[in-house]
């Protein structure tokens, strides 16, 4: 187990190559922890050159209903009216503070993220 900072495209593929020829070693082995170690350094190299936005609020509720398999009529009642939902949904009408509430108590979006800004279609 010859270990070292990933600094390079390189040693990340390196990396990625012998991360999947370890990968299901046993717990508590040489090959294991030289797995969980490598897997920490991989990810420490692709928070910082691979990073992940977070969606933009209309996203994030899209991907939700997707995962619960909700339709957009079920949102009625929850955000508005059949048409406040649509506007919603198709970006034409902004979140208001009373919409944020009701979705991340009904979908369990953080309220961090339906806050967040996103460009309305004209």
């Amino acid at each position: 187990m010859k270990l070292k900072p990933i600094r390079t495209e390189q040693d990340y593929q390196n990396a990625l190559k012998r991360l999947d020829l370890i990968f299901d070693a046993p717990i508590n082995t040489k090959a294991g922890d030289e797995a969980e170690i490598l897997s920490l350094l991989i990810e420490h190299y692709e928070n910082e050159f691979y990073p992940i936005e977070a969606p933009d609020p209309i996203e994030a509720i899209r991907i939700r209903m997707e995962e619960l398999n909700i339709r957009q009529k079920d949102l009625v009642g929850i955000i508005g009216g059949k048409s406040r939902v649509s506007e919603i949904l198709n970006r034409r009408k902004r979140l208001r503070v009373d919409m944020i509430r009701a979705l991340e108590q009904k979908l369990h979006i953080s309220a961090s993220v339906l806050v967040g800004n996103y460009q309305l279609v004209k």
